[in-house]
């Protein structure tokens, strides 16, 4: 089966084709500068689709160039909200992308856009089936304590306050490859899985299933990531209020001006890195922050799933930067976790343990690939017997 995997942004259209029984990519690309353009019509430079549905137009020339005749078999949308009622990839209708759209006001900046490209779809092929899958449906599993604030319960009832967790495609797929790694049944998979780029976050993993995780209601919440603060006192943000910051500045400051950029001045963890290691103070400061803070949030992790019997990096830093993980395993002494050196400063794209044999427990790097994973789920919804 031929799925179709778009992640829809409110200015661009990320989109690859998978040959799911192959687990191949037979074709990928990206759409920008959606909404910035006039299409090519009258007179001025030609920024970019007028639309999202202008942006498909392009997308499906694109794939018909490449793959000629070849039918697609389904949709498969990366949706990054799926509230309290999305706890698994669904089949889209009308009243799903109404349901999807009702959920705009937890993710303003994500779900919108997933409509707008759902509804392009629908207008392009109609008859294509469309799946979603959702950020935070792995998280759905989380209990009452792990989710809940300690606020007043109007908050949670009336306004739908609590924490939902995100990167659940991520976590979830590479729950199973590191379980296969290890030979256990993902349901026996105790660990701890620290999903690291530019945004950040680290899931506690018991009997395969995820029981608590550091994002929280947004994605700001939890650890220190390339632009956005993680964890801080609330009072802050009281006080900057009171000092005359509005919402909105106080919202940038957060997501767009902290974290490695707020710390060291970039949000690259890779020049980060190598200031540092060229003597920079503030990058050296950065590093040590990001990782003190991810090292505390493994402890608890380890306390919360009984005993961790595996940490698992992944994504572009956890899977890219030895120096880093280096950084947090010296921290984590205390369970008793030891890495190869030589294992660690690998470069390599596929599953591997990087731990020494007398580390109390394994540590991995699992490369993620949340587009076969959307695509896996597609077909699992539309064809299950297609699915691996």
């Amino acid at each position: 089966m031929l799925v179709l995997v778009i992640n829809s942004g409110s200015s661009s259209l990320k989109y690859q084709v998978r040959d799911v029984a192959a687990g191949s990519v037979l074709t990928e690309g990206l759409i920008e500068k959606i909404g910035m353009g006039n299409g090519g019509d009258g007179d001025g430079e030609i920024e970019g689709p007028r639309d999202h549905a202008e942006a498909l137009e392009q997308v499906g020339a694109a794939i018909h160039a490449e793959l000629g005749d070849l039918e697609l078999g389904a949709v498969g949308h990366r949706v990054v909200h799926g509230g309290e009622r999305f706890a698994e990839p669904v089949l889209i209708d009308n009243e799903i992308t109404r349901a999807i759209e009702r959920l705009n006001p937890l993710a303003p900046l994500h779900n919108p856009a997933n409509v707008l490209g759902i509804r392009a779809i629908t207008r392009k092929w109609p008859d294509l089936p469309q799946v979603a899958v959702f950020d935070t449906a792995f998280h759905r599993s989380l209990p009452e304590h792990a989710w809940r604030y300690a606020v007043p319960d109007e908050l949670y009832t009336n306004h739908g306050i609590r924490r939902y967790g995100f990167h659940g495609t991520s976590h979830e797929y590479v729950t199973h490859r590191a379980a296969g790694l290890l030979g256990v049944p993902v349901d026996e998979f105790d660990g701890v899985i620290a999903h690291l780029g530019n945004g950040a976050s680290v899931t506690a993993i018991r009997g395969g299933k995820s029981v608590d995780t550091s994002m929280g209601f947004t994605p700001l919440e939890g650890l220190v990531m390339g632009t956005r603060s993680g964890d801080l006192d609330p009072s802050i943000l009281v006080f900057l209020g009171r000092a005359g910051w509005t919402p909105e500045d106080i919202d940038t400051m957060l997501n767009r001006e902290s974290g490695l950029k707020g710390l060291a001045g970039n949000n690259d963890m890779r020049s980060v890195v190598e200031a540092s290691e060229a003597g920079d103070a503030k990058a050296s400061m950065a590093l040590a922050v990001t990782s003190y803070r991810l090292a505390k949030y493994i402890g608890g992790y380890h306390v919360a799933v009984g005993g961790a019997k595996a940490l698992v990096f992944t994504a572009g830093i956890g899977e890219n930067s030895y120096q880093f993980r280096a950084l947090v395993a010296d921290k984590l002494g205390a369970l008793g976790i030891e890495l190869d050196a030589g294992l660690n400063s690998q470069r390599s794209k596929e599953p591997r343990v990087i731990s020494t044999p007398e580390s109390a427990i394994p540590v991995l790097v699992v490369p993620t690939d949340e587009e076969q994973a959307i695509a896996e789920a597609t077909a699992a919804v539309v064809h299950p017997s297609t699915a691996p």
